[in-house]
């Protein structure tokens, strides 16, 4: 039997006479239910050392259209963001806001052993053409690296405006 959880992830468990399969598949079970949990803790990126840390997206104000903010951790060399994903569709898009106004980035540098806090007024996310989103749920985000790959995290979609959790109170 094969067992695909993610794209880059995959557990093989074979069938012995003696029935050890039974436990070779509850132990595949515990990696993948132990690499999937702490996504939306901290997901992190093998000897790379990228963390994401913390993730949020606001309810949409105009459905389709939101942003996304993460503070990523690099504890290793320099490191960029190339691309964005969401498990919500649509499209991903890197602006650096200043003042009123703001330009699209064709990738976000992100420092040496430093890290990068995305904020409305600085580099965030947009997001477009996205499903619906409703506060309380989760949106996964898959955020590619130009070394360090891709790197899932989880986000919760709140709604700051009705009580929700916000980044910026974080």
């Amino acid at each position: 039997m094969r067992f695909h959880d993610h794209e880059d992830f995959s557990v093989t468990v074979t069938e012995s006479p003696s029935g050890s399969w039974k436990i070779r598949a509850a132990a595949a079970l515990a990696v993948v239910v132990g690499v999937t949990g702490v996504a939306g803790c901290a997901a992190q990126a093998g000897a790379a050392g990228i963390e994401v840390a913390t993730a949020y997206v606001p309810v949409p104000e105009t459905p389709g259209t939101t942003v996304a903010y993460v503070v990523i951790r690099n504890n290793g060399a320099a490191d960029r963001l190339v691309a964005a994903r969401t498990s919500a569709g649509g499209h991903v898009l890197f602006q650096a806001a200043a003042g009123l106004t703001a330009r699209t980035l064709r990738s976000v540098p992100v420092p040496a052993h430093g890290m990068l806090a995305m904020a409305p007024d600085g580099v965030h996310m947009v997001l477009t053409g996205v499903g619906p989103l409703r506060s309380g749920k989760d949106l996964t985000l898959t955020l590619v690296f130009a070394h360090a790959g891709a790197v899932p995290v989880v986000a919760q979609v709140t709604n700051p405006a009705t009580g929700g959790a916000s980044y910026l109170s974080n």
